[in-house]
């Protein structure tokens, strides 16, 4: 197996397409076209994880969070990043990054928070916006069928926990062929008249080669005629954040105390009690504080997330109970995620968990 086929199985997860604007994941470092001798997954890749693959002959690092962020204008060994490079390039380890792409996956960060809190009836806290397309296209009616179960394969016709969607309207559609045109019908010079169904199917974004290649390789006619509209709907299983609710209420305190115990970290930041029970829960793995609002328009009794700075907390108010519970500790247990996903997908290939404790912050009891 070859590293650009790991990334394929990746991707099947979190699609690159899916990843936010400001992010940087992929392939960062390496050959795509290197047999890969094993996999090391990490959270961050630092020069001691670097150390650890090269000590286990692993070639590929999949990290949660991109090494390289910024533009790197020197490799001088004199930043960590840097190290952490050079020192991959010289031991031909390549590093491979899915940060927000997995943040926004159904299946991702979040995903994983709430199955450790034990949430169900979960939803996105903000779906993603943009990312559906719909295609319009006209066939003749005799090869619909055809052309639909090509498409579907391809992706199209997927909405939400549904597969096959489309719609058809018949028609009569024209066209007259010219001297150095091979009509499927019709004659050459004359107009034609042909019975046809003019079919509309939804596909997410990251499907847009396929579907165009199954259109264009299934669709009879010599030229395709179809058009492309970019959707405003939101995407229901794509987006930040996560809502789900707890088997039973718990009284704040003892949520806090569970909390602390499933999410491994020391300490709790959060808002004043507000003497409530906790029923409805809002996750976001990482920095979450831009989501504070969207938790209290869901209707959540608690938000947990990271990164939160003093006057944001002001933004709670007594609307839900706000919780930092750390950026490690929030995203740490997305290895895991990785490395059963990965496993499942690849069994009986060496991949294993960084034993490396990434996390820059310390504790002082």
């Amino acid at each position: 197996m070859i590293i650009k086929e790991v990334t394929r199985i990746l991707e099947e997860l979190a699609p690159l397409e899916h990843a936010e604007d400001y992010d940087n994941v992929g392939l960062l470092v390496g050959d795509p076209e290197v047999p890969v001798t094993g996999i090391l997954i990490t959270l961050d890749t630092l020069e001691v994880v670097v150390d650890e693959a090269i000590a286990g002959n692993c070639n590929l690092i999949v990290s949660f969070h991109p090494i390289i962020f910024g533009g790197l204008k020197r490799l001088t060994g004199a930043t960590y990043v840097e190290k952490a490079v050079m020192k991959a390039l010289r031991h031909h380890i390549a590093i491979y990054a899915i940060h927000t792409a997995l943040d926004n996956a159904w299946e991702g960060v979040n995903a994983k928070i709430s199955d450790i809190l034990g949430l169900t009836n979960r939803s996105i806290l903000i779906p993603k916006k943009g990312s559906l397309r719909k295609l319009t296209t006209y066939v003749p009616v005799a090869q619909a069928k055809v052309l639909k179960e090509a498409l579907f394969q391809a992706g199209a016709g997927h909405i939400g926990k549904y597969s096959h969607c489309s719609f058809g309207v018949e028609g009569v559609g024209s066209f007259k062929a010219g001297e150095d045109a091979k009509p499927a019908r019709g004659r050459i010079g004359t107009v034609h008249y042909e019975p046809e169904v003019q079919l509309h199917l939804v596909y997410p974004g990251d499907r847009e080669d396929d579907v165009l290649n199954a259109l264009i390789k299934n669709h009879p006619y010599e030229e395709v005629a179809y058009e492309i509209v970019a959707l405003e709907n939101n995407h229901r299983y794509l987006g930040s954040g996560m809502v789900g609710q707890l088997d039973k209420p718990m009284d704040e305190e003892s949520f806090l105390a569970m909390v602390r115990e499933r999410m491994a970290t020391p300490v709790i930041r959060h808002t004043g009690l507000n003497g409530k029970n906790i029923s409805k829960v809002a996750v976001l793995g990482g920095s979450g504080a831009f989501a504070i609002r969207h938790a209290i328009g869901a209707g959540a009794d608690a938000f947990i997330t990271s990164d939160i700075k003093y006057h944001q907390f002001f933004e709670a108010g007594k609307s839900l109970l706000l919780m930092d519970i750390g950026h490690f500790e929030s995203e740490q247990f997305t290895k895991n995620l990785l490395l059963d996903y990965l496993t499942k997908k690849i069994p009986n290939f060496a991949i294993s968990l960084s034993k490396s404790i990434t996390n820059p912050i310390k504790y002082y009891y």
